[in-house]
C-alpha cells in the first residue's frame, strides 16, 4: 500500500517535530494535495530547478528538502520568477514539496548528528541544547586522537566534494579528540563552542567571527561547503522515513539527490605572493 502525502509528512514530523523549528522557519507542506499518492521520494538539501527536473525525471511524486522554498511572505505565486516557476512546475507534474529545515537541525538524530556520524565522532550532545537529546550542533569524541590535518583530510574525504574545499584555521599539528559541529551556517554557536571542543566544523564562518573566536584562545576551525555539511542528513532521513511507514504497512521508494546544489561552481588561488592590495 503507497502512502499519501499527508502520511509521509506526518511520518516525517514524527522524526522532526515541528515544536522543534525556530518560531522565524517555514517547515512543512509548501505545495501539494495532502490526498495524493506518494510512490517515490527525492531528497534534497535545496529547492531549486535542477532537483525539480531530477524529480521530473525520475517519476518522483514528491521532494523533500532541508531549506524551505520560502522564508518570508508571499502575495503570488506567478510564474514570472524562479520560485513562481518551480511552483507550477512542480503542480504540472503532480509533485508535492515539504520541507524540514529547523525542526531537523534540533531533532535527535538530526542533521549535526548526520554530520557528526559522517566523520566518525560517537558520544555526541548538544552543543546549544533545547532539551537532554535535542538542540543545535553537537559535540562529540573521535575513536583516536589525531592532528588538524590528519582530521581535515577525513572531513574532505568523507563530505561531498565542492568548489569551496575544506578551509582549515589552527595548528596542523593540534592534536584532535573532540569535535564540535554544526550542520548549515554555524558561526552563531562560535560563543558556545569556545574551547569545549578540540576542532569546531561547521560553514559560513564569517571572518571577524572567527578572527575572533581564535583570538580569544577558542578551538581549532573547519569550514566547509553549506550544502556539503547538510547533504548527510539527507540518507539518515530518507532510510528513517522508509523504515517507518514500513512499520505501518506503507510502501515507498526514497532516493537522495546527489546533484550538488552548492551555488559556488568555481574555485581559483591567486599566483600573487606578498601583501593584499
Amino acid at each position: 500500500m503507497f502512502a499519501t502525502v499527508a502520511q509521509v509528512l506526518a511520518a516525517l514530523e514524527l522524526r522532526n517535530p515541528v515544536s522543534l523549528a525556530a518560531d522565524w522557519d517555514a517547515v512543512g507542506l509548501i505545495c501539494g494535495d495532502p490526498s495524493a499518492p506518494v510512490e517515490r521520494v527525492l531528497f534534497a538539501v535545496d529547492p531549486v530547478e535542477t532537483v525539480v527536473d531530477e524529480a521530473i525525471d525520475g517519476g518522483y511524486s514528491m521532494i523533500i528538502t532541508h531549506h524551505p522554498l520560502f522564508l518570508r511572505g508571499v502575495h503570488g505565486v506567478a510564474a514570472v520568477n524562479s520560485k513562481g516557476r518551480l511552483i507550477h512546475s512542480l503542480i504540472g507534474h503532480g509533485i508535492a514539496l515539504a520541507a524540514a529545515h529547523t525542526n531537523a537541525d534540533h531533532a535527535n538524530p538530526g542533521v549535526s548528528d548526520a554530520l557528526g556520524a559522517a566523520l566518525g565522532l560517537t558520544s555526541m550532545r548538544p552543543i546549544d541544547p533545547l532539551t537532554d537529546a535535542t538542540g543545535t550542533g553537537r559535540i562529540g569524541l573521535l575513536s583516536e586522537s589525531t592532528t588538524l590535518a590528519e582530521f581535515s583530510s577525513l572531513v574532505a574525504a568523507n563530505l561531498p566534494a565542492t568548489h569551496h574545499g575544506v578551509r582549515i584555521a589552527g595548528d596542523p599539528e593540534h592534536v584532535v579528540r573532540t569535535v564540535a559541529v554544526c550542520g548549515g551556517a554555524g558561526d552563531s554557536l562560535l560563543g558556545s563552542v569556545g574551547a569545549r571542543a578540540d576542532v569546531y566544523v561547521t560553514a559560513d564562518l564569517r571572518h571577524h567571527r572567527a578572527q575572533d573566536h581564535l583570538a580569544e584562545g577558542g578551538c581549532a576551525l573547519i569550514d566547509v561547503a553549506h550544502w556539503a555539511s547538510e547533504w548527510p542528513w539527507l540518507q539518515v532521513a530518507a532510510e528513517q522515513l522508509v523504515s517507518d511507514l514500513a512499520q505501518e504497512g506503507m510502501t515507498i521508494i526514497a532516493y537522495c539527490s546527489a546533484t550538488p546544489t552548492d551555488p559556488w561552481t568555481a574555485h581559483h588561488t591567486s599566483a600573487a605572493r606578498g601583501s593584499a592590495k
